[in-house]
């Protein structure tokens, strides 16, 4: 149970940091990336990501940090957490397949690839992908219950918030009225009650 606690830390120290560079290398820079083409850009951002794993492997036993040791109340709180995330995953797949998540459509040379989600989950919050995040990094955090861990959830919450405003912003300039509306009327991160 022990390897398998480390692993989770590991996975939280290693992946979870590429993958959030991965949109700030993107987002800011989305001018850039459209002129060095999609597929180009996206084999490019691969191995940025790659390589920046690759380094935090190296260094992964002092990131991961001390053992907090097992715990059964955190452990069923991250199985439920993981749970959710898996299940929104499920969900939020049916709208935001691989592709558009790789951010292929933001991509597309003339910056009107792809279209604006508001069905499914979409409709409820809008931006389902980053809670379904903060879940599974909460729950591997839990399950495994080291520092390292807990210091990579806990970063998170701040970095994935930067995202979503450049990702905001940049859905303002590849949809305009049509995004202010969504924005309007969909809350972020926390739905709305539906009136009955």
């Amino acid at each position: 149970m022990d390897t398998i606690r480390y692993w989770f830390a590991v996975i939280l120290v290693v992946w979870l940091p590429p993958a959030v560079v991965w949109w700030y290398i993107v987002h800011p820079f989305i001018g850039f990336w459209r002129r060095f083409g999609a597929r180009r850009a996206l084999w490019a951002n691969v191995v940025i990501a790659l390589a920046m794993a690759g380094g935090l492997w190296v260094l992964r036993r002092p990131l991961v940090g001390r053992d907090l040791g097992p715990h059964w109340a955190l452990a069923v709180l991250g199985i439920a957490l993981v749970a959710l995330a898996i299940v929104m995953g499920s969900f939020r797949r049916r709208q935001l397949p691989t592709k558009i998540l790789s951010g292929l459509p933001e991509l597309q040379e003339d910056g009107k690839g792809g279209r604006l989600l508001t069905e499914g989950m979409y409709a409820r919050v809008r931006h389902p992908r980053y809670l379904e995040v903060v879940a599974a990094v909460f729950g591997y955090a839990a399950l495994a219950n080291y520092t390292g861990g807990w210091i990579m959830a806990l970063a998170v919450l701040p970095a994935l918030h930067l995202v979503v405003l450049l990702e905001e912003r940049e859905l303002e300039r590849r949809f305009g009225a049509e995004y202010l509306a969504y924005r309007a009327r969909v809350p972020r991160y926390v739905p709305r009650r539906r009136a009955n």
